[in-house]
């Protein structure tokens, strides 16, 4: 165990290496010179020559990379062009909406997506197995801006249940903030139902016709047992990893959602990066959301040990 989690944290510092090139190279590759494509087309030459100088563009290639990546380590990121912060002061000043927004989403999908994954498996065939399917295959097509266009129309403009956008003001209280994230989160939430609840019923399906099912059965053991105890602890290895694969992609790709209910997260942070030509936000969010994945297939793994005893490693 001890050594398979050491292989897996120096797989993680070679992905978040090769993450750090990634980075670096991108902003070498852009046309023209770098500063003045940060500082825009008004930019004087004086400004540009400043830029370059605080940035290190002016060192050899190599110098510039490997002191790139010694910063990037010890969580120096940059500056902000546009803010003139620290990108780590930037990323954590709006990282608080978009975590929150995610873990609600994924809370929703669940509630939502595993009873009725593991009911549809268990009524195989049935009008209620038909509708589920159908109905997480037209939540996996609908796009989510349109969903979020349609709840804060109906649901907040409409009626009035909920805050139509924005994240309360600046003394908000952390209940009026997390207020404003329930109907976003609902959104995500039903979108992202739709993969964990067909994932739910396939893995079920495959072990509700095992023999041990069929034992536990036989024995006299209730039906909620029998699928809750026997199947579903067995069926939950896919489940646990589309979760976890699930809450990755909620914290990096909740961009659309974020800007349709004006949220400020981080994906309206990168949005507005890539508008301002903030290469240092851009470099810093790619490295962040890249470290983040790996980090989160690590705990999945290791889940799966709590899960199921017989998984070795």
């Amino acid at each position: 165990m001890t050594r398979y989690i050491v292989q897996r944290i120096v797989g993680m510092l070679v992905v978040v290496l090769l993450v750090l090139t990634i980075a670096f190279v991108i902003v070498r590759l852009a046309p023209g010179d770098p500063a003045a494509l940060m500082l825009g087309p008004e930019a004087t030459p004086a400004e540009a020559a400043e830029l370059r100088e605080r940035l290190g563009l002016n060192e050899p290639i190599p110098i510039q990379y490997l002191s790139f990546v010694g910063n990037a380590l010890r969580g120096d990121l940059g500056t902000s062009i546009f803010f003139n912060q620290p990108v780590t002061r930037v990323l954590l000043a709006r990282a608080e909406p978009t975590v929150y927004l995610a873990l609600f989403s994924l809370i929703i999908a669940l509630i939502i997506a595993v009873p009725i994954g593991i009911y549809a498996a268990y009524r195989r065939g049935s009008w209620l197995d038909q509708t589920a399917i159908s109905t997480a295959m037209l939540a996996a097509s609908v796009p989510s801006f349109w969903t979020g266009l349609m709840f804060q129309r109906y649901l907040a403009t409409e009626l009035g249940w909920f805050p139509a956008a924005g994240y309360g003001g600046p003394d908000a209280d952390f209940w009026v903030r997390m207020g404003h994230l329930v109907l976003p989160s609902i959104v995500l939430g039903i979108v992202n139902s739709a993969l964990i609840l067909r994932f739910t019923r396939a893995s079920m399906l495959d072990v509700l016709g095992e023999d041990y099912v069929r034992t536990a059965r036989s024995k006299g053991m209730t039906e909620w047992r029998v699928v809750l105890r026997h199947a579903l602890k067995n069926a939950a290895i896919p489940i646990i990893t589309v979760i976890g694969l699930t809450f990755a992609l909620l914290v990096s790709g909740a961009v659309v959602t974020e800007r349709v209910f004006n949220i400020p997260g981080m994906g309206n942070l990168v949005v507005s990066a890539v508008l301002r030509r903030d290469y240092p936000v851009i470099q810093g969010t790619l490295i962040v959301v890249a470290t983040l994945y790996v980090f989160i297939n690590l705990l999945t793994d290791l889940l799966y040990l709590l899960v199921d005893k017989r998984v070795r490693y």
